[in-house]
């Protein structure tokens, strides 16, 4: 089966997560100056640009689908606001929780994408495994 790829739409499924990647990146620029996990600071936005990216064409796949889409939306919002959480306000503890949410929400949203199109959701399986590794990295933080 062939699917005709609208190029221009692709592209603003895949600009609309890197852009809010680099609202937060802007947001928590300072506060997160002073990170000194074991990740070196110039991996996160290699890996979370990868990571959006994919996101973004995982999206466009389902973008028919009005329920997977509004679960796509609720990963944004809660992805969004996890770093604010945990390095502007320096929340941890809460951080944890909030991307443990996080991870439960991906893994829901890659169960759901699944039955709409397979593709979409092995697009989101290095994102689950990223977020498990940073919430290792958040509970290390606390611990």
């Amino acid at each position: 089966m062939s699917m005709k790829i609208n190029y221009k739409e692709l592209s603003i499924y895949i600009f609309l997560p890197l852009i809010l990647g680099c609202v937060v990146g802007l947001i928590t620029m300072k506060s997160s100056a002073d990170y000194d996990g074991i990740v070196p600071v110039w991996v996160f936005p290699v890996v979370w640009s990868i990571l959006y990216i994919l996101m973004g064409i995982s999206s466009y796949l389902v973008r028919n689908n009005f329920t997977l889409i509004k679960i796509y939306i609720i990963n944004l919002i809660v992805n969004f606001l996890w770093p604010i959480i945990f390095f502007s306000f320096k929340l941890k503890v809460l951080g944890f929780f909030w991307i443990l949410l996080l991870v439960l929400i991906v893994g829901y949203m890659i169960y759901m994408f699944y039955e709409e199109n397979k593709i979409s959701a092995y697009l989101l399986v290095p994102y689950l495994l990223w977020i498990i590794f940073a919430s290792i990295l958040n509970l290390m933080e606390i611990l």
